[in-house]
């Protein structure tokens, strides 16, 4: 008998990274990689811009195709954050989608799940989505809910005193402190 291993949504699991390169060769062609196999890339060409057309628009593919995970740790800070050496921080925050490419060199694309820390330290970087938040309420069923003996008055408080005749909305509160006024000064005259 064999189990499979599940994966529980606490278990925090390693960041992903996918790596599109466009690599020139000495004949003055260019091939374009990634570092996932399945991939299908287009044959060694001549025509750098449409290989240059092609990497971006299939990093944008990997970006749109993959869901962040909320359990993942950040690929950054699994590297040592060698992305960004001269800021140093913990990883923390909520994980991101991040597109990096530097356009001055313009051969590298990277798709990386980061910590919200790590993102904005990190040059040449696009957000391009965020991990949804896990739910922290269990809903129930609409029939296991009680229904309220009473009506209620805004904020969630229950009023002994009201009844059915008592529909009026309450006016909204306002607060008590007004800002305070700036001290003026007299110049001249004393």
């Amino acid at each position: 008998m064999t189990t499979a291993h599940t994966e529980t949504p606490t278990e925090r699991v390693p960041g992903r990274a996918w790596t599109i390169r466009l690599t020139g060769h000495s004949d003055r062609s260019a091939t374009v990689s990634c570092t996932t196999a399945a991939c299908r890339m287009p044959p060694r060409s001549k025509d750098l811009a449409a290989l240059r057309a092609f990497a971006a628009q299939h990093a944008a593919a990997h970006a749109k195709a993959a869901t962040v995970r909320a359990n993942a740790r950040c690929h950054c800070g699994s590297t040592g954050c060698e992305a960004h050496p001269d800021a140093r921080t913990h990883c923390a925050g909520a994980v991101t989608l991040i597109l990096r490419h530097d356009p001055t060199v313009g051969r590298v694309w990277t798709i990386e799940e980061v910590c919200a820390a790590c993102a904005p330290l990190i040059p040449h970087t696009t957000v391009v989505a965020r991990a949804a938040r896990p739910s922290r309420t269990v809903e129930q069923p609409a029939a296991t809910v009680p229904a309220p003996a009473q009506a209620s008055v805004p904020g969630g408080f229950s009023s002994p005193t009201a009844g059915p005749a008592d529909s009026a909305p309450a006016p909204g509160r306002r607060s008590g402190r007004r800002p305070p006024r700036p001290q003026r000064r007299r110049t001249g005259q004393y």
